[in-house]
């Protein structure tokens, strides 16, 4: 049915460290008390925080240095940082409810492609179709072993590694590396010999 298979910044199964954080944000949404008042704004102040903590997973500490430092050495309070965290957490209020959230994070705990497949890399050997994997060197979420993993799995499947400083969101701010790679990807001639590794 799939003719050219793309996968980005992602993996075959949920890792425990994936796991960890998505439990530690469901831990920040529940201390809301208002969480448990089963009204559309109910967990809101929980779920805004749990985003704020998410997202140091989706950056990484250099991805904060370059977006977020402060020339104003003498500065003691409402750093830039500050704003930029908070933001982020109304941004996500303004399309999620904290139930919603709360269940989204329950379903990517589950993800397993090797579920009553045989396990992972069984399930994975089963894929035909020509596979591209897109990993980001600095994706402290999805580390280059899942993806190594996924291109020894799969049959005639090709690993590049993209340099960001962005970590996980680098799958959407590189844009231009990553549409070149599809590019070629999309342009090469079907092989049995392609899984091999481009860094």
């Amino acid at each position: 049915m799939i003719e050219h298979l793309a996968m980005v910044a992602s993996s075959a199964a949920t890792s425990p460290w994936r796991r960890a954080h998505n439990t530690t944000q469901r831990m920040i949404i529940e201390a809301d008390e208002s969480f448990y008042s089963d009204t559309p704004k109910g967990g809101m102040k929980g779920m805004k925080a749990a985003r704020s903590m998410a997202l140091l997973s989706y950056r990484n500490a250099k991805a904060y240095e370059l977006t977020q430092s402060e020339i104003e050495i003498d500065k003691m309070n409402e750093f830039k940082v500050d704003s930029y965290q908070r933001y982020q957490g109304e941004k996500l209020a303004k399309r999620f409810n904290a139930y919603s959230y709360y269940t989204l994070l329950n379903m990517l705990d589950t993800h397993n492609v090797g579920r009553k497949r045989g396990g992972v890399e069984y399930a994975l050997k089963q894929i035909q179709a020509k596979t591209l994997i897109l990993g980001i060197k600095s994706d402290i979420l999805f580390w280059p072993e899942d993806q190594n993993l996924m291109r020894r799995s799969i049959p005639n499947s090709k690993l590049v590694m993209i340099e960001s400083n962005f970590g996980h969101d680098g799958f959407l701010l590189e844009n231009e590396k990553i549409s070149k790679e599809l590019s070629v990807f999309l342009c090469e001639r079907p092989s049995t010999e392609l899984n091999s590794e481009s860094s």
